[in-house]
């Protein structure tokens, strides 16, 4: 029997058609996050100025007392609201996508709601193609494209049951889900098939999933951390006594603080970071059953092992007290840079022992 021959046609075109409706939901929930930012109150958009021009006078007195040729002087003065590089406590987080309205809410549920219907689909897409098979569903690009967003919006749905208010990540995660998902079907589209001698094992389940669970919740840091920066830079503007334009003050006031956002950011990235040092340990095993050695330097190998360096020296900078804030941030954000084109780049235009079927 041909290697052909072994792969089930039908099951691989209701894959194709799952993942296709899947992306026509992901489209319907887009308009339904749109619609819950555009539709949330703006009445309830606007603590943080409130919390960084408005809270000193508001705060209790601090008494001070003042000796003035024998006598006593008490002085009141409010007490003032101040930021660290990172932010602080002192600042709210903002009332979350919909600003806390019915009719934001509204739309904020039909959003989730079809993000989860979404997500079931191409589940459904991603196991169809792996039974058209019979093996692990990411054996090449489009395989892992497909899986990875499903495993990422899968990342944001469990920390949404887990009752963690991460609402904001939807938009951002369903439009990198529809451009991830438009690549894969056009540009990366490979016909389902078996694979080479080399990648039958078991070790293929294993390294190549923890290297897609890695990235699906280093994506969600990624997210983070830039808005992060945005929402810092409209801190720091409020506190200095600027005054931000009504769209930048309509966003950026729904979401959660600067401090928040960091705290989110770090805390994703410095859980996952094991994770992705034992794929690439799990790597280096098959590597040594597959070719026999651990380590060869191929290409996959070297990015694997940057990205890993750009991981750490971000948590060491993020532990230490002089590279918290915007300097740490830009860090982790160059870290996942080294991700996307370890996913990307190396498979598509650098020639190595990882390159499969074409892509």
């Amino acid at each position: 029997m041909t290697l052909a021959a072994a792969t089930n046609e039908n099951l691989a075109n209701i894959s194709n058609v799952l993942i296709y409706s899947a992306m026509a939901v992901y489209t319907l929930a887009f308009f339904a996050h749109i619609a819950e930012w555009v539709f949330g109150s703006r009445s309830k958009v606007g603590r943080t100025a409130a919390a960084l021009t408005g809270a000193a006078a508001a705060a209790p007195a601090v008494t001070v007392r003042s000796k003035q040729g024998g006598s006593t002087t008490v002085l009141d003065r409010p007490k003032i609201v101040t930021r660290s590089a990172a932010g602080t406590c002192d600042v709210p987080d903002g009332p979350g996508a919909a600003g806390g309205t019915e009719k934001g809410d509204l739309y904020g549920r039909i959003a989730v709601s079809l993000t989860v219907l979404a997500f079931l689909i191409a589940a459904g897409g991603v196991v169809a193609r792996a039974m058209s098979v019979q093996r692990a569903p990411w054996g090449n690009m489009y395989e892992f494209s497909i899986t990875f967003s499903t495993v990422a919006v899968g990342a944001y749905l469990a920390f949404l049951l887990a009752k963690k208010n991460i609402r904001w990540v939807g938009l951002p995660l369903v439009t990198t889900v529809l451009l991830d998902l438009g690549i894969a079907t056009t540009v990366l589209y490979t016909d389902s098939d078996q694979l080479v001698p080399a990648l039958h094992s078991y070790w293929l389940w294993i390294h190549v999933s923890t290297a897609i669970i890695c990235g699906a919740v280093f994506y969600l840091g990624a997210v983070g951390t830039a808005l992060y920066l945005f929402r810092d830079s409209y801190e720091n503007k409020l506190a200095k006594g600027g005054r931000p334009g009504a769209f930048a003050t309509s966003v950026l006031d729904r979401l959660p603080s600067a401090a928040s956002l960091d705290k989110f950011s770090y805390r994703v990235n410095a859980a996952v970071f094991p994770l992705w040092t034992f794929t690439i340990i799990a790597g280096a095993i098959w590597a040594g059953d597959a070719w026999g050695r651990y380590w060869g330097w191929d290409p996959k190998e070297v990015w694997s092992f940057i990205t890993w360096v750009a991981y750490a020296c971000y948590l060491h900078a993020r532990a230490t007290a002089g590279w918290k804030g915007r300097k740490a941030a830009y860090l982790a954000l160059i870290a996942f840079g080294c991700w996307l084109f370890n996913y990307y780049g190396v498979n598509i235009f650098v020639t190595g022992k990882h390159s499969y079927a074409g892509v």
